[in-house]
Order: structure tokens, then sequence, then C-alpha cells
């Protein structure tokens, strides 16, 4: 071995050992000559998990997947030049989701930098503000403070993508050749560790507010007879449980995306709202139905209609509690921006209102929460029984999902249509089903290895995505047959982009399937085939209800396809509404459930 192997692998092996020792346990590789120190020396970790993707965009998109499944952080590595650039959709996707992810790019040394060299391109802060923190690392040596430098930078790499807001972290390798590492021993793994388990240790800390910060506010919330918990996206173990006590506690109703898993487990969900994306399209149920304050957690929610429900109605006090630092507030009305740690925060209010001996129940609030609850009941039967009876509506494509998956199963969505369709059909249920999305950025791409991504941890996994969506991500199924992992994927093909005939776009007809309908006529049983995959597309309802009911037997790669009439879906989605909306109305008319 030479001195130069020698460094390059001791550099190397400290370095991803103290990931490791940081609760790193996986890294997405990408083959290429410039990482190959990485890689060889990754490989041979028996702490570290190397899964293979040869597509860097999809490897990157792989990786976010299963950090968000795994809720840490995980690495990727690539070579050098353009490899480098097709990262960046996915760590601008980590970026805005805050998802931690290292990303570990190799590079030429300096002295091959800007004079011609071959697959050299300027990476020094290539992914710009969309990283929480880049470095230019050293070339490999020996010495004890290079390795004691490296193993800092590692550790201090994943402490910041933890850190909130969580997120990608960039390393610059710039290797000389040779890039070959030998690995002689075990003991190469301890280099510049000295006699400590961790070379430097970064708890974790959450933020919350003062003592008697939550008194006062606990006090003011008592006050108020119309309070409203708005819940976004947002994937914390125990928030359902403690958000739901903090607002039965104060007879607050609760918006629920789906995407804060507060629609499904056991808990109690009889203030849980989750049909409010067609009753609040109504102005005069809307109007009827306006509170006092909103307390608002994690990003703004999937829903329009929510959205135009806050900006529609200044006079509300919005209090943002956001755990992760950040000023998440499209409608730029609110109130109070409040950093604590969503679980800690709803634990602490509640913790204080118990041990108030004043009850906050007077007759107007409990009237107010009777019409938001009756509204959210009939809007929810309403939509699921014209939902089941409609043909070759998307809708029911979420029905007969939600219906049928198995109890601890994930179900990952595609955005435009598919997440809006979960939104509005995905009811309460006690079954334990996660659900994820990649609502960052909102992009289309990338889903397909995200989901794939997290299989590696989430068993059984559906994903629901548009022909689009999935056209979009077509390499992802690699992922699949090298890995042997198993997936549910559930295509709704309408032959296009479906959510653009929701849009203003479908007002001006002329150009419109060229522009945005962009029918792309693809049979996708051949590339799923080619993945060894298998594919089928079905005929009715039911057979989808039995394949999603025994999706958790069916070993490796499933694809079904549902084609849908994207002239229609439209149409019968407003027509679902309407008759939603004016059902409720009549019902208060009644007087069973008038805000009155």
């Amino acid at each position: 071995m030479t001195l130069a192997n020698r460094a390059l692998s001791v550099y190397v092996a400290a370095f991803l050992d103290e990931l490791v020792r940081a609760n790193v346990k996986h890294i997405v590789v990408s083959p290429g000559s410039r990482s190959t120190p990485i890689a060889m020396v990754a490989a041979e970790h028996p702490d570290l998990h190397v899964w293979l993707n040869v597509d860097e965009r999809s490897a990157a998109f792989f990786a976010l997947g299963m950090a968000k499944a795994r809720r840490e952080p995980v690495a990727i590595v690539c070579t050098s030049g353009t490899a480098v650039a097709n990262y960046m959709p996915a760590v601008v996707e980590a970026k805005e989701s805050q998802v931690p992810l290292i990303v570990l790019t190799a590079d030429r040394p300096h002295e091959l930098r800007d004079i011609g060299a071959p697959q050299a391109i300027d990476q020094l802060n290539f992914f710009g503000k969309q990283v929480k923190w880049f470095v230019e690392m050293a070339i490999p040596e020996e010495s004890p403070e290079i390795l004691r430098y490296v193993r800092t930078v590692a550790a201090r790499a994943v402490s910041t993508s933890l850190k909130g807001p969580s997120g990608p972290v960039h390393l610059n390798f710039p290797f000389r050749e040779p890039l070959v590492p030998i690995i002689e021993d075990d003991q190469i793994w301890e280099s510049g560790l000295g006699h400590r388990a961790q070379f430097v240790k970064a708890p974790e800390s959450k933020l919350m507010m003062k003592e008697e910060e939550l008194e006062l506010l606990a006090n003011g919330l008592m006050q108020v007879e119309r309070g409203l918990i708005v819940c976004g996206p947002l994937d914390r173990p125990g928030f359902a449980e403690e958000v739901v006590a903090f607002s039965e506690k104060l007879s607050f109703p609760v918006i629920a995306d789906p995407l804060s898993q507060l629609r499904s487990g056991p808990h109690n969900k009889k203030l849980v709202i989750d049909s409010y994306d067609a009753f609040l399209r109504d102005e005069y149920i809307a109007r009827e139905l306006v509170p006092e304050v909103v307390i608002r957690f994690g990003a703004m929610p999937v829903s329009k209609a929510v959205l135009l429900f806050l900006k529609k109605n200044p006079q509300i006090k919005q209090m943002i509690i956001d755990g992760e630092g950040l000023w998440r507030d499209p409608t730029i009305l609110a109130s109070e921006i409040v950093h604590a740690d969503p679980v800690l925060f709803c634990k602490s209010i509640h913790k204080i209102l118990t041990e108030k001996k004043e009850q906050n129940a007077e007759p107007t609030t409990i009237k107010w929460l009777e019409s938001w609850v009756t509204a959210d009941r009939i809007a929810g039967e309403v939509l699921e029984q014209l939902g089941n009876d409609e043909e070759e509506f998307e809708g029911q494509a979420v029905l007969r999902i939600a219906q049928n998956l198995p109890e601890n199963s994930t179900l990952f969505v595609g955005n435009s249509m598919p997440i809006r369709d979960v939104d509005s059909f995905f009811f309460n249920t006690v079954r334990n089903v996660r659900i994820m999305a990649n609502r960052g950025a909102n992009g289309i791409d990338g889903t397909i290895s995200a989901a794939l991504g997290a299989s590696t941890v989430a068993e059984p996994l559906i994903l629901l995505v548009g022909d689009l969506t999935f056209y979009h991500d077509l390499n992802g199924l690699l992922a699949a047959k090298l890995h042997k992992l198993n997936a549910t994927i559930v295509i709704v093909n309408n032959e296009g982009g479906g959510i653009f005939s929701f849009l203003s776009q479908s007002e001006h007809p002329k150009n419109f399937e060229l522009l945005f309908g962009t029918p792309l006529g693809l049979d996708y049983s051949h590339v799923v085939k080619m993945y060894g995959g298998q594919f089928k597309r079905i005929d009715d309802w039911v057979e989808l209800s039995a394949a999603i009911k025994n999706c958790k037997d069916v070993k490796g790669l499933n694809v079904i396809e549902v084609r849908t009439d994207r002239s229609l879906n439209a149409e019968k989605h407003r027509k679902i509404w309407r008759i939603a909306n004016e059902t409720i109305k009549k019902n208060w008319e009644l007087g069973e459930g008038d805000a009155h």
C-alpha cells in the first residue's frame, strides 16, 4: 500500500465511521470513478447499509423517502460533474420538507479545476441556499489533526441536518489519484477516535416556550368561545394523541390534513374534521363557521379551501406553532409565530388547562362546535356515498384504497390530483395508516423513487400516483428490482394532467390539450415488465379493493392501472361538493346543526 492509498483509506474510514457513530445507518451510492474511495470504504463498514442506485436523480429521492420513513439522516454519494446536478430536485424537496440528507459529492482536486479537465465543474456551494451547510473538505491526509477534523465534520454534518429546521447538508470531497482505498484490518475504523465511543456528541434539543408564557396563553385560550385548530403536514410520533387531548380540553374542532397523521390510529376523533375541503368551498357555510382564534400546527394544509378560508377572514387571530423554527404563513395574516415543539406544546398547555378550575364550555361555544361536527359528518356521508356511486370517478380510487388498507400500512401519495383526492376521500379510521407525500416543493418528480425508499422500512406500502407522475420517474422502478422491494403502485391514468381541469386554464379550450392536458398514450405494462414487476389494468373497482386488501401478501413490484375519464372528472367532483353543501344547509335550516 502506498502512503497515498493509506492516507486516503484512513481519512475516508474515519469520516464514514463517525457518520455511523452519529446514527447514520444507510448510504445510497451511485457508481462513478471519483467517488470510489467513499463507495468502497462504505461497502466495508460493518454497520453501514449500502444501497445502489445508478441514476443520481432517482438515488437522491430514494434516500429522501428512506430518511422520511425512518425519521433519521441518510447519506448519498456520487461522482463529480453533472451527477451532482442530478441531486438538485431531491435536495430542494429535502430542504422544503425538512428532511435530513447528508449529501457527499466527489470532486477533482484543486489543481484540476477551471482548466478544462474532464468531468470537472464548479461544485463549491453548488446547492446554494438549498442546503443548511456546505463544507469543502480537506485533501486526505493521515495526520492526527486531519483525522480529528474529518470526524468533527461528520458529527457536525449529522447534527446540523437534524437541528431544526432539519434539512440537507453538502460535503464536497476533492480526491487525487490513486482513488482505490485499501482496507487492511478492522482497526482502520478507529482512526483518529482515541478512546471515545463517539468523537463529538451533539444532543438534540427541542424548542419550547417559557412556563410563564404558557400560563398566559392558557388563560387567554380559556376565554375563547370559537377556537379552531388547523393541523397541516406534520409527522411527529405522539402528536395525534396530544393535540386531540388539547382540543378536547378547549372544545376546539381540529382540521386534520391527511399528512398530519391525525386521521388514522386509535386516538379519539370526535373533534377531528376530515371533510372540510368540501364544505369550506361554500361561502355561506364558511361564513357561519368563522372562528375567533386559529391555532395552526405544521405546514399549510393541502386544501386550497382552507387557505382561502383563512385569507378571507383577516380578523381571525392566527397563532402558528412551528417546531422547526420556520416562518410558514402563506396567508401573511399570523398574529403570533410560536417556535415550540408541537408535542411538548400540546402536552404542556393541556397540563395547565387541566389544573385550572375554570371551564371553557359556554353554550355558544358548544353549539358552534356542533355546527362544525355536523357539517363534517354530513359532508363525509355524501362524499362517501356519491363517490362510490360514480363510475370512472378518480375519488373512488381513494375510497377503495382507504377502505381496504391493511393495518400498519403506509400510503405514499403523488402530488397534483392524488393528494387532493386523499384530502377529500380518505376519512378517519381506527387503523394505523401512515400517509406520506413530497409536499415540500410539491413537485411530481422522484415520487416512485421516494416511495420505494420509504418501502425499505414501511411495509406494506401503497403508492397512489397519476400517469404523468408515474411517467416522470420510470427510472425509479429499478430500485424495486435491485433491492427486491415490495410495493403496490396504483396509477390513476386519466391520460394527462387532470388537475388543470380544475384551474383557470381549462376556461380557454384552444391549445388546452396541447399545453396542459398533455395526453401521452403510453402502455406502461412494458416498462413494468422490464423492471421485473407485475402489471394489471383493472376493469372495475372490486378488483382494486381486492388488490389493496391483499397487498401485504404480494411480493415484489405490483402495478395496478385504473383508467378514468379526465373530461368528466372535474364535473363529478363539483357535483359531489355541491350536493354535500346543499345537504348541510338543508340540515341547518331544519335547526339540527345551525351555527346560530
